[in-house]
């Protein structure tokens, strides 16, 4: 079995020759374009199938971030009250629980 060591003399000179020449691929300029034209027909087919009707203003907050401050302010809601009834407990009293209380983001009733 032959290997590249045991080719002949000249055939890495042939081989690193061979790869050095950069490859270039012709294209015409009607294919381009026929290409630009249709990338074009394809956004605006693209624009008119899914018109961006939600645009949200520079200033205002994206859905995320308001996803993120409701879950931040249920959170410390929950950890106040949770606080409160220690605290109550530790004093002794008992306390009332609350059946109307939020729920978290994905919860069930």
């Amino acid at each position: 079995m032959k290997t590249r060591d045991m080719a002949a003399p000249g055939f890495h000179r042939a081989l690193t020759a061979h790869q050095a020449v950069p490859r270039v691929q012709h294209v015409s300029s009607g294919v381009t374009e026929a290409i630009e034209r249709q990338n074009r027909a394809m956004r605006e087919l693209r624009r008119r199938a899914f018109p961006e009707t939600d645009v949200v203003a520079d200033d205002a907050p994206a859905p995320i971030e308001q996803a993120r401050f409701q879950r931040r302010h249920q959170a410390a809601a929950a950890e106040a009250a949770a606080l409160r009834r220690a605290r109550a407990e530790r004093a002794g009293r008992t306390v009332p629980e609350l059946s109307h209380a939020p729920q978290a983001a994905g919860e069930v009733a």
